[in-house]
């Protein structure tokens, strides 16, 4: 049995996410149908993650187990001439039999893209979210100081996403060891965010306040009381799907 990771970059533009669904064209579900026309067995693909419909991908990372023997060089330029355009293995190894993508897994990073021009190209719609109304880019980089490092993120977990009674159940706790916004041209700004990781809607639902902070809806005073409230009723909106990229996992 040989256990292989694959590094896997795609657009999520139209997909419904990464999970397998019965009913749905996803990302997983394109490139576990294309590893069983090359290995000839049932395989099932694990990811580092979910990703929701609309977020793209430079470095989701996944395993899978098999029988088969065929080279990994072969089954990148194997897998890349079955897969759709908007998917692509950039890399794939043998790693031991201990490897497994999610459980090994150290952090991961993600970054959210803005355009805050007047007119957004129809070539950068999918890719970055129009905010033309950032007024107080500052507001957002003192509000950024209170969310690294070690906190309880409840107020930006999408709400009814676990079963808190669940046995054995992690918490809300979470550790950004990064958490930045940067200008990357005259009209475009970029999130980025390292995490040991994520709970569900988590970025989208940060971003989503701290763009009302970024407009002058919402204080910073208020930013910090939304964090320590651990109440999703208490933050702001879930920004769109399609300015998020899970940049890269570290193990």
């Amino acid at each position: 049995m040989r256990n292989i990771k694959l590094t896997i970059a795609y657009d999520g533009s139209n997909y419904s996410g990464w999970q397998r669904q019965l009913n749905a064209v996803t990302i997983q579900g394109e490139i576990e149908e294309r590893i069983q026309l090359i290995s000839n067995h049932p395989i099932s693909l694990h990811g580092a993650g979910r990703t929701d419909a609309g977020v793209h991908a430079r470095g989701m990372v996944a395993n899978f187990q098999t029988t088969s023997s065929i080279a990994c060089p072969a089954l990148m330029k194997g897998l890349n001439s079955l897969l759709p355009g908007a998917i692509r293995i950039v890399d794939a190894t043998e790693e031991g039999l201990d490897f497994h993508a999610r459980f090994s897994a150290k952090a991961k990073t993600y970054s959210y893209s803005l355009f805050t021009g007047p007119v957004q190209s129809p070539l950068e719609r999918l890719y970055a979210v129009h905010f033309p109304d950032l007024r107080c880019p500052q507001n957002i980089l003192s509000c950024l100081v209170k969310i690294k490092g070690t906190h309880d993120f409840a107020s930006f977990e999408a709400s009814g996403s676990r079963d808190l009674s669940a046995p054995g159940i992690r918490g809300s706790i979470r550790t950004l060891h990064e958490a930045t916004f940067v200008q990357t041209a005259p009209t475009a700004y970029r999130f980025q965010f390292t995490g040991d990781g994520f709970l569900r809607h988590m970025v989208r639902n940060m971003v989503g306040t701290l763009l009302e902070a970024g407009n002058g809806r919402r204080s910073i005073p208020e930013f910090e009381r939304i964090l320590l409230a651990r109440n999703r009723s208490s933050a702001g909106p879930t920004a769109p799907a399609h300015g998020l990229v899970l940049e890269k996992i570290t193990y």
